[in-house]
């Protein structure tokens, strides 16, 4: 039974999606241009948003005819030929262009772009970074001396974006498909037999299993997809087998000749969907951007499939003739002669796509099966196109209005993600710019007023769970990951107790990988607390670190570190700590490629950079950043100490959820249990009562509370002598 608590506006809707969406591009762009234009390349490149002294080292012609320049570092700076420790990630967007000398001061962002190139990053290696250039930018191989590579703002997905919520502001309520109407709470979904696995279409002995080892929850979150009319959600708690459930859902539903559109919010979510799909030999059409698609993919890439088609001939010679083009520009210095080079390029590009074009339509038109990026969904390629079921992967991380861009053009949607693990990064959450909100009792529609506590933040996932209940999802319950003990604090206080440790997994540890481990009390024990309580381990705000962000009067000067990190907190004794543990493990035989250390904070991943050299192959990351990923031993770096008990944004349980349900057989957690237990009022709170401090101080932290308890209780509990710690 549908719970139908409060329908929504759906021009409303829109309208409030427009201005939120609005406001963070902006954020975005402010942040970006702030950046680049007041902040040097060395600091840049310390908050991860650059990376400095590199030099161009190659160039040729990638798929789908664009130009690929490879950076690497510059001999005259580098002793190792090694990249220094970075953030860029395959598939931002980027700005290449020549380096400011480090006496510049402020470089106007506009001027970087006009001398520079834009592109997309396609492949990072350990000694070098290629990069997708820009049509319109393709003279970046005249670089003739040291440059450097910056993150943009990518504002082709928030166009995608606009325009989709446009359109769905636009319809008229009798031009709302059923499937719409259940979206918005106006109509309830169609009922869904209780009992599946007795249902004559979906019962026992009914489906004819593609994989037959699939669990019980699994199977029935598949019949429970293929039942519902418009909506379903899957809800795959960390190492339940999410990817594994929807490859034989898409099977089932090519099974039953339905066209299905698979998206998810990043390239990477929809590659690991190609990559398990491929095997099956099932025809499908991988859109988006060749340069963002991991290898393995590429031949279901658009691209490549329509070079293997009748016109396939003719497109390699006139590739090859872009190459003997490219190679010339090298042999040349005469302006003139380049600028032709260039021209002909331009030409033969223009022939290559119009060839590419002929087969598009064909391809797509013809394919049960494509995948895409969320907004790639919105290119031309997918333009009148419909489909019967559309599939979206991590739901719960994507923005809603992202969400909308494939939703408009299908009649189903099956989403499967985690609402209990971090929703998608918001940049203007704290912004103090907001948009105009409807006054209670106004009707959302006047004004242009918009939905009252509207936030991005609220996933089409969570909105769904909200406005019609858990009628409408199935969660797995299996899961494949985490040994027992790890998985026991987040399955008991966030999802009811109903996980269960498969038994491959469940008493595995470190002592038993599949390589020689001594046993030793850090590889014999699944959980190990490291509580720093009592002991000189107090936190610093970044700019305390940082020299080069004061101004002279103990203020940080803006495009100071301090500001790049959002007044990020580190923790040297903390950082000293974790270094202790790596180093057991490894003279233990743990490799470290088979250990990560993260931390919610970037200033302490700054403390940490050093691991990467003393131990080659260790991960370092922020929670965020490790979101979706597993390691056999995973160190948490909770760097909070202080004597106020102020936990800032630990208090977040889903980022907690995050941290903990990374590590396949070991679990270590390094913090202060007296800080974040239980929060003191210190000399800034004089006057507030001792309720009133704990209303505003505790709230949201009684998860990280209960996870001290039972760190305590179960885990193997270290306390740690400041003098033993190495240097």
């Amino acid at each position: 039974m549908s719970l139908l608590t409060k329908s929504v506006d759906v021009p409303a809707f829109a309208r409030t999606q427009l201005a939120l969406l609005d406001i963070e591009l902006q954020s975005e762009i402010n942040e970006t241009s702030g950046l680049i234009s007041g902040t040097s390349p060395a600091s840049l490149q310390r908050a991860g948003l650059a990376v400095t002294n590199l030099v161009v080292s190659s160039q040729r012609t990638g798929l789908g005819g664009r130009t690929v320049i490879e950076l690497a570092p510059d001999a005259a700076t580098s002793g190792t030929g090694e990249l220094p420790e970075h953030g860029v990630r395959t598939g931002d967007i980027v700005l290449v262009s020549e380096q400011p000398a480090g006496s510049a001061k402020k470089r106007e962002v506009k001027d970087l772009e006009r001398k520079g190139a834009r592109g997309v990053v396609i492949r990072i290696k350990r000694d070098a970074i290629a990069v997708a250039v820009d049509e319109d930018k393709e003279d970046a191989a005249s670089f003739g001396g040291r440059v450097w590579l910056v993150k943009l703002a990518d504002d082709v997905t928030y166009r995608r974006m606009k325009q989709t919520m446009e359109r769905l502001g636009d319809m008229t309520e009798s031009e709302y498909s059923t499937f719409t109407r259940v979206l918005f709470g106006l109509t309830s979904p169609s009922p869904v037999p209780a009992d599946l696995a007795r249902d004559s279409e979906y019962g026992e002995g009914k489906i004819e299993w593609f994989d037959p080892t699939l669990n019980d929850s699994q199977k029935d979150a598949i019949r429970f997809a293929l039942a519902s009319r418009e909506i379903a959600l899957i809800h795959g708690p960390p190492g339940t087998g999410k990817t594994h459930t929807l490859i034989e859902l898409i099977l089932q539903m090519i099974q039953r000749g339905l066209r299905v559109l698979v998206c998810g919010p990043s390239n990477i979510s929809v590659d690991n969907i190609v990559e398990r799909l491929s095997p099956h030999k099932v025809p499908i059409v991988r859109l988006g951007h060749p340069a963002r698609l991991l290898p393995s993919v590429l031949n279901h890439s658009l691209d490549v499939l329509t070079q293997t088609s009748e016109a396939g001939i003719i497109v390699k010679d006139v590739r090859s003739e872009m190459d003997a083009k490219q190679a010339s520009i090298k042999k040349t210095r005469n302006g003139r002669e380049r600028k032709a080079i260039y021209a002909d390029l331009k030409e033969l590009r223009k022939e290559y796509r119009e060839r590419e074009r002929r087969c598009v339509g064909t391809l797509v038109g013809g394919s049960k099966v494509v995948l895409a990026t969320l907004h790639g969904a919105g290119g031309n390629q997918l333009r009148g196109e419909k489909f019967d079921v559309v599939i979206i992967d991590e739901a719960s991380q994507a923005l809603e209005a992202q969400c909308w861009v494939p939703l408009l053009s299908a009649s189903k949607a099956v989403c499967a993600g985690d609402h209990l693990q971090l929703p998608p990064t918001v940049k203007s959450t704290n912004s103090k710019t907001k948009p105009k909100a409807a006054k209670e009792g106004d009707e959302q529609e006047k004004d242009g007023a918009i939905i009252k506590g509207a936030s991005l933040e609220t996933t089409l996932f969570d909105r769904l769970l909200k406005l019609h209940g858990s009628s409408i999802k199935r969660m797995l319950t299996t899961q494949y990951r985490m040994h027992e003990k790890i998985m026991r604090f987040p399955s008991d206080e966030l999802y009811e107790s109903r996980l269960v440790a498969a038994d491959a997994v469940k008493e595995r540890l470190l002592r038993e990988l599949p390589y020689e481990v001594q046993d030793t009390e850090d590889t014999s024990e699944p959980v190990i607390f490291i509580d720093t309580q009592g002991g000189d381990y107090s936190e610093k705000n970044e700019e305390e670190e940082d020299r080069e962000g004061k101004d002279g009067k103990g203020g940080a000067k803006k495009g100071s570190i301090r500001s790049l990190f959002g007044e990020s907190k580190s923790n040297i004794m903390e950082a000293a700590l974790v270094r202790q543990h790596v180093k057991k493990l490894v003279e233990a035989g743990v490799r470290s490629e088979d250990i990560a250390v993260v931390t919610p904070y970037n200033a302490q991943l700054g403390l940490l950079a050093p691991l990467k050299e003393a131990f080659p192959g260790i991960e370092l990351g922020s929670v965020d950043g490790f979101q979706g990923r597993e390691k056999e031993v995973v160190i948490v770096s909770l760097v909070r100490s202080n004597t106020e008990g102020e936990v800032g944004f630990l208090s977040e349980k889903r980022r907690l959820n995050v941290a903990m349900t990374r590590p396949k057989r070991s679990l270590v957690v390094v913090g202060d249990s007296e800080t974040v237990r239980s929060p003191r009022p210190g000399p800034h709170h004089v006057g507030i009562s001792r309720s009133s401090f704990l209303t505003t101080y505790t709230r949201g932290s009684k998860f990280l509370n209960n996870w001290m308890d039972w760190l305590e209780n179960n885990a193997d509990l270290r306390y740690v002598d400041a003098a033993s710690i190495e240097a």
